[in-house]
């Protein structure tokens, strides 16, 4: 069960991210009538962020942390299609200034992950379909010390990889995010250098796309990354303002992960920065997890 985290939502300028374990963008799978239960914390900060294109801090803030806990279960329907599930508890705080930070469950996340195509060199091809919907009655647009955006989702991505005898693997994935509109507590607001009078907010699709090489055999795992999230249109911060919904998010991350699952139990690290962005934090986050693989269906033999 391999737990990387993947972006749900950038804008939340501190880089919020949602973790998945086993996950929707890897291409490990659980075998038939097994199940994988996962448990993550996860710890993401940063002093400095792109307002539109200009870096800067704001003393009003300070450093912003966001810790999220998330349990997720990935379950083997058949050897080549997986479900995935997720549920985040997320709080965010603030070293400087008076700005209180927000804390609970976030959105419900799930996923269907099908092996589309593998041939004997070690080429494989997979789909993804998931989504997600808000649980926790949190407030999307006091960013950035949400903890969400208060959006559906719906996502659609394809995964190639190819992989060596000798445990060494390259994989690459594109996704598209769908987005709903939201609602927010106010009757209007500006966007895009005009004022809407309305209480619904359009925010951006989104597209996401990464590269990962590494190794996996024998329980071991390790590999580096690189990772772009960006918003399909969208406006930039105004200057000295606050980051709003319709923002269009930016972010390149590169980053470390491992894993040792030798049986049943295993545990994994995850470390990553945002190198370049637009309208988001320069975020450090890291993350661990412990996972544990079970059977949730005995076969019966009759005598």
């Amino acid at each position: 069960m391999n737990s990387i985290i993947k972006y749900t939502f950038v804008g939340l300028l501190c880089a919020t991210s949602s973790v998945f374990a086993q996950m929707p963008h890897d291409v490990i799978y659980m075998p038939k009538n097994t199940g994988c239960l996962a448990v993550s914390y996860n710890n993401s900060s940063w002093k400095q962020y792109w307002e539109n294109t200009l870096k800067r801090e704001n003393f009003n803030i300070g450093t912003l942390t966001t810790e999220s806990v998330i349990p997720m279960l990935a379950v083997g329907i058949t050897n080549k299609l997986n479900v995935i599930v997720g549920l985040p508890y997320v709080q965010t705080k603030a070293s400087a200034g008076n700005l209180m930070g927000q804390k609970g469950i976030q959105d419900f996340s799930g996923w269907l992950k099908y092996k589309l195509v593998e041939n004997d060199k070690g080429i494989s091809l997979h789909g993804v379909i998931g989504g997600s919907v808000p649980v926790g009655n949190y407030v999307p647009d006091f960013l950035p010390m949400s903890i969400g955006l208060q959006t559906k989702t719906a996502t659609g991505r394809l995964i190639g990889n190819y992989k060596h005898a000798s445990g060494a693997y390259v994989t690459a994935h594109a996704s598209y995010i769908f987005r709903s509109n939201i609602k927010v507590d106010r009757d209007a607001y500006q966007a895009d250098n005009r004022v809407y009078n309305t209480n619904e907010v359009r925010v951006p699709n989104a597209t996401d796309v990464a590269l990962r090489a590494g190794y996996d055999k024998k329980g071991i795992q390790a590999e580096a990354f690189v990772e772009k999230f960006s918003c399909v249109g969208g406006d930039n911060i105004r200057r000295n303002d606050m980051p709003f919904p319709t923002n269009n998010m930016t972010a390149t991350s590169v980053g470390l992960y491992a894993k040792y699952q030798p049986k049943n139990i295993g545990f994994n690290l995850r470390a990553s920065k945002v190198i370049n962005g637009l309208n988001v934090g320069q975020t450090v986050s890291f993350s661990i997890g412990i996972l544990y693989q079970f059977n949730y269906l005995k076969q019966v033999t009759k005598k």
